[in-house]
């Protein structure tokens, strides 16, 4: 049964061994976080309910970092803290700590100064006043301040796993790379139900009244370390090395899948995003990670790619694929960007690659310089309004030949550009073209026969070898279903493929992929 026959709930039974191990650790960090929260929150928010003018900068300062965007703060962690735990925990704390500060402050100095004033008559110091008046009258506002937090933390928590934290954003992000809706409903319902069940737990709490809370406020710190303790136990059963994998290379034949089917391959895996799965690699925060062939960063940070001797990878050669109707709409369009055709091998684009990557240097440049290089920039013509949409993924490489296309379309042709980069994964590209969204975009042969077109295993297992048999099978096919049309292949293969350190591969004598399938496996 394949994935689009499935039912969401079987689905989830078959990912129940995963789905549990995120959903603990989505509790963890949310409770982790949390935990800090609290400890730093309510001492803050009743400091500034004492020193009054210091609460107009401290709530300011918690009010501005909660409307930073929270994948951008994830992003400014990363450079400080590296990937994992760390950075997704020190964001989750400063969303979550806004409600408790300004509800701690709001509660204390909410209390009638009347009874405060009773209290001191009676002979209480300013603690006793503390704890015994104004903490218990302001218990049901501090509490709402952190079922507040607790709800911001679940869905901010969907995130970490894009800086290889984990939790149930793995599965959410596979199924927006994979287009598996199945995918992300089983991320999305578990965080959803995590939400509304602690929610609805603390609106409980905040109707006992103080006698019963008392008691409750001394078990809850423990409460709160042990729900944040779920985070660790997946980890208690890892393997020797551990594995970063990006979204859409969990949920592929050609990925993760293909690795376990066809090798039997079991290591720790963590889904992380690509923007930080190399740099995680050579920090030695992963051993092993899926990178692309011509990356660029192979050769940044001296990393080597496993043979795949069993063959899961197809050929990815690289080609443009335009719409059928485009081509006609620009009768120049084919010409121009076959001017590309055969120019960049496996060397080449690694190269250019290297430039964006690490380097730094920006995507119009690299494109630029290998034009002139190659005697073929042109300064950009008069447009006579006729606009090609031209569309990428969300990596280095599609933004280099985005650029390359575009300047040789403005400078060989009086048609104007409009490009729409950083689409995604594979569907969501696919899906602008097929929606008349886009024109043209970078493809890859392996790409267009398993993702797209999920061709059967017998013709997989036919073509995979010949780079030509497979551009041929997804030239027809293309043509025949989309009336979309693969252009002449641009010349470099960028699979898929294993990678590791140099130095831990040649140290553990692993230079295949079966030899990494044989290192785990021994004692």
């Amino acid at each position: 049964m394949n994935e689009h026959q499935q039912t969401l709930l079987e689905f989830m039974q078959q990912q129940s061994d995963k789905l549990l191990v995120q959903t603990m650790q989505h509790i963890g960090l949310t409770f982790i976080s949390l935990f800090i929260a609290v400890v730093t929150g309510l001492p803050l928010g009743i400091y500034i309910s004492r020193v009054r003018k210091l609460s107009g900068p401290v709530l300011g300062i918690a009010g501005i970092l909660q409307t930073i965007p929270s994948i951008a703060l994830l992003g400014f962690m990363i450079p400080l803290l590296g990937i994992g735990a760390k950075p997704a925990i020190v964001a989750l704390l400063l969303y979550a700590l806004l409600p408790i500060v300004r509800n701690t402050y709001t509660g204390i100095t909410g209390v009638d100064s009347n009874v405060k004033e009773a209290a001191v008559a009676m002979g209480m110091n300013k603690w006793q006043v503390l704890f015994k008046v104004e903490l218990p009258l302001a218990m049901p506002v501090i509490l709402a301040g952190i079922r507040t937090a607790t709800v911001i933390n679940v869905g901010v928590a969907t995130l970490a796993s894009y800086i290889a934290a984990g939790g149930l954003g793995e599965f959410i992000f596979g199924g927006i790379s994979l287009n598996n809706t199945n995918m992300i409903l089983a991320g999305a319902i578990p965080a959803a139900m995590l939400a509304i069940l602690f929610d609805f737990l603390l609106s409980l709490l905040q109707k006992l009244n103080f006698k019963k809370v008392k008691g409750t406020v001394k078990i809850a710190p423990v409460l709160l370390i042990i729900l944040s303790c779920f985070y660790f136990i997946p980890s208690a059963y890892g393997s020797k090395l551990t594995a970063g994998f990006t979204p859409e290379f969990m949920g592929r034949q050609d990925g993760n899948l293909g690795l376990v089917s066809k090798y039997g391959l079991k290591i720790h895996t963590i889904v992380i995003s690509d923007a930080v799965m190399y740099k995680a690699a050579q920090e030695k925060e992963l051993d092993v990670i899926s990178g692309y062939s011509t990356d660029g960063r192979l050769k940044a940070y001296d990393l080597i790619v496993l043979d795949d001797d069993k063959k899961i990878f197809p050929p990815y050669y690289a080609a443009p694929l335009v719409r059928e109707d485009a081509l006609k709409k620009f009768p120049e369009l084919e010409a121009t960007l076959n001017k590309l055709s055969g120019l960049i091998n496996d060397s080449v684009m690694t190269e250019l690659n290297y430039r964006t990557d690490y380097l730094h240097q920006t995507p119009e440049r690299v494109a630029k310089d290998f034009l002139q290089a190659n005697g073929l920039y042109k300064a950009p013509q008069q447009s006579n309004g006729e606009v090609v949409r031209l569309g990428s993924k969300i990596f280095g490489e599609q933004y280099i030949l985005t650029n390359i296309y575009s300047m040789l379309i403005k400078g060989y042709t009086y048609y104007g550009v409009e490009t729409k980069t950083g689409l995604g994964g594979t569907k969501i590209v696919f899906d602008a073209m097929i929606n008349n969204q886009i024109d043209v975009y970078p493809e890859y042969t392996g790409t267009g026969l398993l993702a797209i077109l999920q061709a059967p295993s017998k013709v997989i297992g036919q073509l995979q070898t010949s780079k030509d048999s497979t551009y041929n099978y997804v030239k027809t096919e293309f043509e025949k279903r989309y009336k979309i049309k693969w252009l002449k292949p641009i010349g470099f293969n960028n699979a898929y493929a294993l990678m590791m350190r140099r130095q831990q591969a040649n140290e553990l004598h692993i230079k295949t992929i079966s030899d990494l399938k044989r290192y785990l496996n021994t004692k």
